[in-house]
C-alpha cells in the first residue's frame, strides 16, 4: 500500500475529490501501481502522477481503474466530468485548457414585412423555432451534472454513506498540525473513531493524514495514548503503536499493518 502524498494545494476542489475517490478505490483493491500498469494501458509513473494530483487523469484511465478494481464507473465518471468542466472554467495552470471565448451575440435581424415561407415572426433565417443555442444546452447539462454530483456526495454514493468526522460534521480536507476529536463507535462489531474506515493501510513514521488520526484515536480508546490526534505519525505515535503491538502479541515494530488494524478495530 502506498503512503499517499498530500495533494497539491493548487488542485481544484472537484479534482481533489476525484483524486481522493480514485485513491480509495485503488487502496481497497490492494493493487500496487505496478499491478495497475500491467493491467491497464497506463504506466506506473502515469498512475503516480494521476493519483498524486500532478496531472489531470484521463477519462479512459478512470474507466480502466474502475474495471480492474471491480467497481461500477458511472459515479466516478460523473465526478470526472464535473472536474474537467471546473478545469476548463478555471483556465489556469500547466496542462489545463483555457476557457472557450463567449460567442458574440447574433445581430438582430432587420424587420421584414413579409416573413420567409416556413418562418415565424422574430426568428432568424435557418433557425428552428423553439431551439436553443448549443452553448446554452451544454451549460444546462453541465449544471445538472454538477447537481447530480452534489447529490451523490450528500447521499453517500461514493463511500456507501456520508462519512462524518468524530464531531458529527462532514469530513473535509485534512489539515496538518490540527488536533482532531475522537469518536468511539461500532458497526457490525468493528470499531471506528470517525476519521477513516481503512483496515489495511500501512503506516509508519513520517506518514500523515486521516488514517493516522484514526490510529491515534483507536490507540487512545484502547488506553495507549499517543498524544494529540493530529494525524502526524511521529515518535510518540510509533512508541504507542509498539506498546499496543507488544500487549497484543504482535511484532512490535511500530508499523501499522493489517494485523495491527485488526486488533485496533476490536
Amino acid at each position: 500500500m502506498p503512503r499517499w502524498k498530500e495533494l497539491p494545494a493548487s488542485l481544484g476542489e472537484q479534482e481533489r475529490r476525484l483524486a481522493v475517490q480514485l485513491r480509495r478505490m485503488k487502496d481497497r483493491s490492494g493493487l500496487s501501481l505496478t499491478s495497475l500498469a500491467t493491467r491497464t494501458s497506463y504506466s506506473r509513473s502515469s498512475w503516480e502522477r494521476y493519483l498524486n494530483g500532478k496531472k489531470p487523469v484521463p477519462r479512459a484511465a478512470v474507466e480502466q481503474l474502475s474495471r480492474v478494481c471491480g467497481t461500477e464507473p458511472t459515479r466516478l465518471l460523473v465526478l470526472y466530468e464535473v472536474a474537467q468542466e471546473a478545469r476548463v472554467s478555471a483556465g489556469a495552470g500547466p496542462g489545463r485548457a483555457a476557457p472557450a471565448p463567449e460567442p458574440a451575440p447574433a445581430p438582430e435581424p432587420a424587420p421584414s414585412a413579409t416573413p420567409a415561407p416556413g418562418s415565424t415572426p422574430g426568428s432568424t433565417p435557418g433557425s428552428t423555432p423553439g431551439s436553443a443555442p448549443r452553448t446554452v444546452r451544454l451549460r444546462t447539462a453541465l449544471a445538472a451534472l454538477a447537481l447530480a454530483v452534489a447529490a451523490a456526495f450528500a447521499g453517500g454514493l461514493f463511500a456507501g454513506r456520508a462519512w462524518e468526522g468524530a464531531d458529527g460534521a462532514a469530513r473535509g480536507a485534512y489539515e496538518k498540525g490540527r488536533a482532531y476529536g475522537c469518536g468511539d463507535g461500532r458497526e457490525d462489531g468493528v470499531r471506528y473513531a470517525g476519521h477513516s474506515r481503512t483496515r489495511d493501510a500501512i503506516l509508519d513514521r513520517g506518514d500523515d493524514g486521516w488514517e493516522v488520526v484514526e490510529v491515534q484515536c483507536l490507540l487512545r480508546g484502547h488506553g495507549f495514548g499517543a498524544g494529540a490526534a493530529d494525524g502526524t505519525y511521529g515518535d510518540s505515535t510509533k512508541a504507542a503503536v509498539r506498546r499496543f503491538q507488544w500487549a497484543r502479541g504482535l511484532v512490535d515494530d511500530g508499523i501499522v499493518r493489517p494485523e495491527t488494524w485488526g486488533e485496533l478495530r476490536k
